[in-house]
């Protein structure tokens, strides 16, 4: 349960009245205020500030954003900050977000307003990185404390932080280290000062001493309540994304619009299908595209029945289901070459409903240009007058159509409406198909097709292809033509290295694509001590990033050395180590992952175009939203929806979309969410003066890669 804290009201009146705030709520007799469910933050451009706002922005939670660098901003002032509605007190925003707990010059206007408005309205402010001193609650770092990096610290979670915003989490936030030559983290790590009313949520030890010192923590004083955070980071570092959900928490007092909850889906192509083998000698996968025609024999990679024993047996372990996208023609043609029998087929039909299924093609055809392969790179076919040749309207449907009948012949627990083409073809591949083809969205129009899945690293906004909505995916660097260690390594070793060095060399013809390797992986090593550690932690801050988009790998990863496995293994034993139960990993089908990312596109086109409200007054919540905008929101525990439960149980709190018919939406909240109040009385002098400038390091402003991305 979030910790709720009761205090009695402030005694502001003088500087009230003189910054020109309404005064109602000091008082007993006025009507409870109107607390509007949007956020300010107040930005200089850094990289901690930034980072919330990404927070606020993925989640789908209102905010206004003011920049201090920019010279036609709004002044900040009573006017902007607070008004009256209906003869009640409005406070416009319900928390405040600064890059300090101070950023304006020495005795500043804009400072006293924004101190005056969080008194009298009970508003939290978030300091998102600031120096450790007494005006913040805390002794300087200096001297008794550490002002340095904390790159590859393990941080935790106090006993404060477990039972207050932070209690989603195990206790542990580890820091990034992805470079020893980059510095990647700076913190300042102090004690309470002496007297002050502080709480550290987050702690590390302190070098060289037996104490620890605070990276977040709740200061009250004045009638204010800070979240103080000494250490910088940026929207990508796992630490912020940790943390991020309950920074959030703390200022909204777990009622905010907006949600945030960690996905992660494995779709597995090619099932039934063989995937052709990298050849370590040639460089190349003869069979496929990117050998030249007739050079190396093919020698395919297909899962046993073993290997289906022991995916049923990890998921079961790891309470998760993969999605098996299938190619019904390679059974068939595996029984025409094996006197009718295909053992993977009978035990995957046989396990059918331990897994979700995903049609992916008859045959797994190219569905987009006709392509020559007469040279590396393949490029499209051409008629006689120039035009692009195109695989056919007919084609791409009796692809889809075939496939569909073959799996319900087989009892496979389909949705018909999901599809992913081989490959992804059909959809634009730049730079030999700069466009779809034009035949594919009549043809998904022929069979119903709501979800198409596209390749993230290609294709990542969501569009609208004929009658289907598109899923991204994101794309492991598993292999597909990999089904031991040691060729995952070869290929892995050709493609980020020099020429030198006898690689690819597309690292040195694209440098800010990928990052080259410094020398050759061992083979025998190099995947399970550099190639499973990174990729776990690319897919781990997916998982972290309030990112529904599914991975995908494909069959031949579970086969033979199940090079697979490693990988997602290490994104769930991550994740669990990170993780209260109360926050299980998100497990959904492909549909349902479509539907999610289509919600939350039409939730913030309605919030960026001002068309929703949302407001608190006392125990009441109300959301106005047009027609057919469902509302996304986070509330505590035991909120109610029209007498009924609102919402489903995430991180402690509840979530969720709730659909509307244009009117307003009115949730009631627990007696144990009491409206906040002031924190008690306090002076009201001058607000405290201008933070220090902190330290920024390189690998906060420039995010240090995890390593090699294919």
């Amino acid at each position: 349960m979030k910790r709720t804290i009761r205090t009695t009201a402030l005694a502001v009146g003088a500087l009230i009245a003189s910054l020109g705030l309404p005064a109602g709520p000091v008082h007993a007799d006025a009507p409870a205020p109107r607390i509007d469910l949007r956020v300010l933050v107040v930005s200089d451009g850094g990289p901690a500030t930034d980072a919330i706002a990404a927070e606020l922005e993925t989640a789908g939670t209102p905010y206004t954003e003011v920049d201090l660098q920019d010279a036609d901003r709004p002044v900040i002032d009573a006017g902007f900050l607070a008004d009256t509605v209906d003869g009640r007190p409005r406070a416009k925003f319900q928390s405040v977000v600064l890059p300090n707990d101070n950023p304006f010059p020495a005795n500043s206007a804009e400072m006293a307003a924004l101190a005056s408005y969080e008194q009298t309205y009970a508003i939290p402010q978030v300091d998102a990185y600031t120096y450790a001193r007494p005006e913040v609650g805390l002794q300087y770092a200096v001297g008794t404390g550490y002002a340095g990096s904390v790159d590859g610290v393990r941080a935790e979670v106090t006993p404060a932080g477990l039972a207050g915003p932070f209690g989603y989490l195990d206790g542990a936030v580890p820091f990034e280290d992805n470079s020893s030559t980059v510095g990647e983290s700076y913190a300042y790590l102090s004690t309470p000062a002496p007297g002050a009313d502080f709480v550290p949520y987050v702690q590390a030890a302190i070098p060289g001493r037996a104490t620890k010192g605070s990276l977040v923590g709740e200061y009250r004083h004045d009638g204010r309540r800070e979240l103080v955070v000494t250490f910088v980071y940026n929207q990508h570092q796992q630490q912020f994304r940790l943390l991020a959900r309950g920074i959030v928490e703390w200022m909204t007092g777990g009622v905010h619009l907006g949600a945030d909850r960690n996905y992660f889906a494995v779709h597995v192509d090619d099932v039934f299908a063989a995937d052709d083998r990298w050849d370590t000698e040639l460089n190349c996968t003869p069979g496929d595209v990117d050998c030249p025609p007739g050079e190396g024999t093919p020698n395919p990679i297909r899962m046993v029945p073993a290997d289906v024993d022991h995916a049923t047996a990890w998921q079961d372990s790891r309470d998760f289901t993969l999605d098996l996208a299938y190619n019904g023609s390679g059974s068939v043609d595996h029984r025409q070459d094996n006197g009718g029998a295909d053992p993977l087929a009978d035990k995957l039909i046989a396990d059918r409903d331990r897994f979700r299924w995903i049609n992916h093609t008859y045959t797994h055809a190219f569905l987009g240009c006709r392509q020559d392969v007469s040279a590396v790179p393949w490029k499209c076919a051409t008629n006689p007058d120039g035009s692009t040749r195109w695989v056919s309207r007919n084609e791409i449907a009796d692809e889809i159509a075939t496939n569909r009948v073959w799996g319900e012949l087989a009892g496979l627990p389909l949705e018909d409406d999901e599809l992913v083409t081989g490959e992804h073809s059909g959809l634009k591949v730049t730079p030999q198909q700069p466009e779809d083809n034009p035949n594919l969205g009549p043809a998904l129009a022929d069979n119903g097709i709501a979800w198409l899945a596209s390749d993230n690293s290609r294709d990542p906004v969501q569009r609208q292809v004929g009658s289907a909505t598109t899923v991204s995916r994101y794309p492991m660097n598993v292999f597909y033509n990999a089904g031991r260690a040691a060729e995952q390594v070869d290929e892995y070793n050709w493609i980020y290295t020099s020429r030198a060095q006898g690689g690819s060399g597309i690292c040195e013809d694209n440098p800010a694509t990928s990052t080259c390797l410094a020398a050759p992986l061992d083979t025998a090593t190099g995947y399970a001590g550099h190639i499973v550690p990174l990729e776990t932690r690319i897919a781990l801050g997916h998982v972290l990033s309030n990112d529904p988009k599914p991975h995908f790998i494909h069959q031949s990863n579970l086969a033979e050395d199940r090079i697979a496995y490693p990988v997602l293994d290490g994104v769930l034993e991550g994740y669990d180590a990170l993780f209260a139960d109360s926050t299980p990993v998100v497990n959904l089908r492909m549909e349902d992952i479509g539907a999610e990312m289509r919600r939350r596109a039409v939730w913030r086109s309605a919030v960026d175009a001002g068309q929703v409200t949302g407001h608190r007054i006392g125990d009441t919540v109300t959301v106005q939203a047009p027609d057919g905008v469902a509302v996304t929101a986070t509330m505590p525990a035991g909120t109610l929806h029209g007498g009924t439960g609102f919402g489903n149980a995430y991180a402690g709190a509840l979530s969720g979309w709730t659909p509307t018919a244009g009117g307003p939406l009115s949730l009631t909240l627990p007696s144990s969410a009491a409206a906040p109040s002031a924190v008690g009385p306090g002076d009201t002098a001058a607000a405290t003066p201008t933070a220090p400038r902190t330290r920024v390091p390189a690998g906060v402003t420039e995010p240090v890669p995890y390593g090699a991305e294919r």
